[in-house]
């Protein structure tokens, strides 16, 4: 095989393998419903697979994902919403029996070896409530935070104009 054929798969394959690192995974409930934030780096531009998963008596259960067949119990209520570098998976109607250890795990394109996952343990009576704060700092620019709050610090006379 050529040098530079073999040095460029090498850098393909360290690209990808870097670029799909979860970084973390938090639970929280909103209404009754579960709601899995699974944060992760993403400096590839090809596919990232990823797998949600329930851990629970040390049977593993698929919800969701493209890697794992998710079992039909858990189909009708998941859903799902990705961004850039974050995916979040909703369980509806949790109760205490779909309590045990969550897994956001991340596969190297076609390969079937996992790269990276975090793990979280959930337990109803401990779960917090996510909170609106909390979202909107997720999901919105500092710069868009700062001038969606520049009115209420004003009228509060913290500034002036």
């Amino acid at each position: 095989m050529n040098p530079t054929i073999g040095i460029t798969l090498l850098l393909t394959v360290l690209q990808v393998a870097r670029g799909q690192k979860v970084t973390s995974l938090t639970a929280c409930l909103v209404d009754q419903s579960l709601r899995l934030d699974c944060h992760h780096e993403n400096t590839t531009n090809l596919p990232i697979q990823y797998e949600f998963s329930l851990t629970r008596e040390t049977k593993k259960h698929v919800l969701f994902g493209t890697v794992g067949v998710p079992e039909h119990a858990y189909r009708s209520r998941t859903s799902f919403f990705s961004k850039y570098n974050l995916k979040v998976l909703y369980l509806s109607g949790f109760t205490t029996k779909d309590e045990g250890t969550y897994t956001c795990a991340l596969h190297l394109s076609g390969q079937t070896p996992i790269v990276s996952n975090r793990n979280v343990s959930v337990l109803r009576d401990t779960l917090v409530k996510c909170g609106g704060i909390s979202l909107l700092i997720q999901n919105t620019s500092w710069l868009l935070l700062l001038l969606l709050s520049l009115p209420l610090l004003q009228a509060m006379d913290f500034i002036s104009l």
